[in-house]
């Protein structure tokens, strides 16, 4: 062979072994994994949209989901249960020991279910706060899911004796009877108990493929061979937005909202606290609209009720029908976005309406708790820290610098003398006759710094004045 011949075969080599080692990597089937292993609620919807757009991005071919859950919103089992329905690579669904209630819907909605050994699948009753089963037409509308959801799989073969038979590949009435005590299923559940499978019933009843440890176990039940698994790595901005739809997070921004807006109104013209109160709003809806988890007309009530509170502080002054139209509307905002969805499908869960006054009443009780932390903090940043105190107003009226007391009489002879606006009326404020600085009130809208005054009248120790 001559030299020209070897360097040809070894460079067909090289290209032919570079192209299979490619074509290798090439074949190599990506399953994709995230985590449901915390109550269903906000954040596992915006992790399952997020996990099964990155998953479509980068092609794989298989979502795998890592599940331990007792359940939670039945909204949002809904909405991931459809996503997954709608998916078009296979979904893997390995439960780490319990699918509860709104889990056992997301499980069903799976192409393949595999369980630890002593797990648990089942028990998907609709309960209230307080645990207690709401009524029928609730029942009903899970019951239809659970069904619906175990037919979306169809029917498979099934060849004895040479017959062949088209069973379920999952049982719906099985599903059903996870839900609804009065289901009774031959030979799986009797009446007056809601139905909850063992790993081992599960696999008798074809509602489980398999039994696995681990995750490694469950892909090869899976017959899966030479894969990669990606998984779903929230960026600081999705912890972020995660946390922010937390529940616990979401009553703290409650009590900003309203702690902001109450000390708001104490005192005129924007500072802190309205500032503060207008961010946690932000926080509070961007997130839960950004969603869909905020419903149109909740985000526009509370809006409502923002400018309402503006036109009492700026335009009318006191505190009237306005600031108390803005104050029902913010409250109704925060009380409605807190409430399942459910809610509004069907109506109030039972005729003394539970839901929305639990809704309300923690956000009446967050308003409570804002108001008393607030006095209990400016009270130990003003008085007792070093730091803060200095901020706090400390200055001594003395009537070396013009400032006197007044009594009834002196106020009464104040009517109808001419002076000037000492500081901004708004509507409260100084003003300043024949040298001498008094307390007032505007008596129709804000008076300027330096504005010629005209007392007009007194009234329980105030004096009131009107813009010349």
């Amino acid at each position: 062979m001559t030299m020209k011949n070897i360097i040809l075969t070894l460079l067909l080599l090289t290209f032919t072994g570079g192209f299979l080692f490619s074509q290798e990597e090439q074949e190599k089937i990506i399953i994709y994994k995230y985590d449901i292993r915390k109550a269903i609620a906000a954040p596992v919807w915006r992790t399952t949209k997020k996990s099964l757009e990155e998953a479509t991005l980068i092609g794989a071919d298989y979502i795998l989901i890592h599940m331990n859950t007792y359940g939670g919103q039945v909204d949002i089992a809904d909405s991931i249960r459809t996503a997954l329905l709608n998916y078009p690579k296979p979904v893997i669904v390995f439960i780490d020991n319990q699918a509860i209630s709104a889990g056992a819907l997301i499980s069903i909605a799976a192409d393949s279910i595999y369980m630890r050994p002593g797990g648990n699948i089942g028990a998907a009753t609709v309960v209230n706060q307080t645990g207690e089963q709401v009524p029928d037409k609730y029942q009903s509308f899970m019951r239809g899911m659970m069904r619906s959801t175990s037919e979306a799989h169809g029917k498979k073969p099934v060849i004895s004796n040479g017959d062949t038979t088209w069973v379920w590949h999952r049982n719906p009435e099985i599903a059903e009877a996870m839900v609804d005590p009065k289901i009774y299923v031959e030979g799986v559940s009797d009446t007056g108990s809601v139905l909850t499978l063992t790993t081992l019933e599960a696999i008798e009843l074809n509602f489980c493929e398999g039994e696995a440890d681990n995750i490694d176990d469950v892909i090869a039940l899976a017959g899966i061979e030479n894969y990669e698994i990606r998984e779903f790595n929230p960026s600081g901005l999705e912890k972020f937005i995660q946390l922010l739809i937390n529940p616990a997070v979401s009553g703290l921004l409650i009590m900003i909202i309203i702690g902001g807006i109450y000390f708001e109104l104490q005192s005129p013209g924007i500072g802190f606290p309205l500032i503060a109160a207008i961010v946690a709003a932000i926080f509070y809806f961007m997130p839960l609209y950004l969603e869909g988890l905020a419903a149109n007309w909740q985000v526009i009530v509370f809006v409502a009720g923002i400018i309402l509170i503006a036109l009492e502080i700026f335009v009318v002054p006191g505190f009237g029908i306005t600031g108390g139209l803005g104050i029902a509307g913010i409250i109704t905002g925060l009380t409605f976005g807190m409430i399942d969805k459910i809610v509004f499908r069907f109506g109030p869960s039972d005729g003394t309406g539970r839901e929305i006054i639990i809704a309300f009443t923690i956000v009446m009780v967050s308003m409570l708790a804002a108001f008393i932390l607030s006095i209990w903090i400016s009270k130990k940043l003003f008085t007792s820290n070093r730091l803060f105190g200095s901020l706090a107003l400390q200055k001594v009226m003395e009537t070396d610098h013009g400032y006197i007391s007044v009594d009834s009489v002196t106020q009464k002879s104040l009517i109808g003398k001419t002076g000037t606006a000492y500081t901004l009326l708004r509507p409260s404020g100084k003003i300043i006759i024949d040298e001498n600085i008094y307390d007032a009130k505007s008596e129709i809208g804000y008076i300027e710094k330096g504005a010629k005054i005209k007392v007009i009248r007194d009234e329980a120790g105030q004096v009131y004045v009107v813009k010349e």
